[in-house]
């Protein structure tokens, strides 16, 4: 498969590991064993955000969005945003944007959705919103409120590659009444090992920037948080959907959270 690099792992293939895909390789699954030496949970961790992202959308369609941006998408798993969308808003619109050569091979997975809705995927990365935008102005109206999903992502560009001056740009390009719907993992419950899970995936070429809840919190600047706020992952909306096994052992190091823009 042309582009995908086998040599290192990648965060959206540990991610499928994690959750118990096949579109991973044995680098991936190397890798995901060390994150679990560190902290077996990974997997509930991995799981957690995925349901994050199921309740979100649930409360988003439910409450009258109707358009969706999806920026690190990952490899498709069941059910995918568009899915969860389209169950409650069946003429809801979704633009996925990824940009892991492995995302796009699996991309038509993404694209069966409802005949009322529009679902379509762009290649491309969060760290040029410029191209995102442009791309989802052929399937969105930006003139009418969007939801701009980053689950589990922004932990993955560091402050240097200008994490929150990238968010700030997205969503300037987004109307009133659009929302950002965020989980990002911390340091602030398990400090030691987040430091050595830290150091073994640069050693690896991955670039994992932890932040605080007030660092995280930065994100939403602007923006109306919608109750209960900043919270660690499970404890956002847990009746919009079902817990995930293994959640309450101990706490879940990340924050979640949904802000309206005004």
């Amino acid at each position: 498969m042309t582009g995908i690099d086998t040599s290192k792992p990648h965060p959206a293939r540990m991610y499928d590991w994690y959750l118990g895909g096949k579109d991973n390789y044995p680098v991936d699954e190397e890798m995901g064993r060390q994150m679990l030496a560190l902290d077996p949970r990974v997997p509930v961790m991995a799981r957690v955000n995925r349901a994050f992202m199921h309740r979100a959308t649930r409360w988003l369609a439910t409450n009258g969005v109707r358009q969706f941006l999806d920026i690190g998408t990952g490899i498709p798993t069941e059910p995918n945003l568009h899915q969860v969308a389209q169950a409650v808003a069946p003429d809801a619109r979704v633009v996925y944007c990824d940009n892991d050569p492995i995302v796009l091979a699996h991309a038509a997975a993404l694209l069966r959705g409802t005949p009322e809705g529009v679902t379509e995927y762009l290649q491309a990365d969060v760290r040029d919103p410029a191209t995102i935008v442009d791309g989802a102005r052929k399937v969105l109206d930006l003139d009418r409120p969007v939801a701009l999903s980053l689950i589990a992502l922004l932990h993955f560009v560091p402050d240097e590659d200008g994490a929150h001056e990238l968010v700030a740009e997205l969503l300037s390009a987004l109307p009133s009444g659009s929302y950002l719907m965020m989980t990002h993992a911390t340091a602030d419950f398990t400090p030691e090992e987040s430091a050595a899970a830290t150091g073994k995936l640069r050693a690896a070429g991955i670039t994992l920037a932890l932040r605080s809840r007030e660092e995280f919190t930065g994100f939403f600047g602007g923006l109306e948080l919608v109750e209960p706020g900043v919270v660690v992952v499970p404890e956002w909306h847990p009746e919009l959907g079902e817990p995930v096994p293994g959640q309450d052992d101990g706490v879940i190091p990340g924050y979640g959270a949904l802000g309206r823009k005004a």
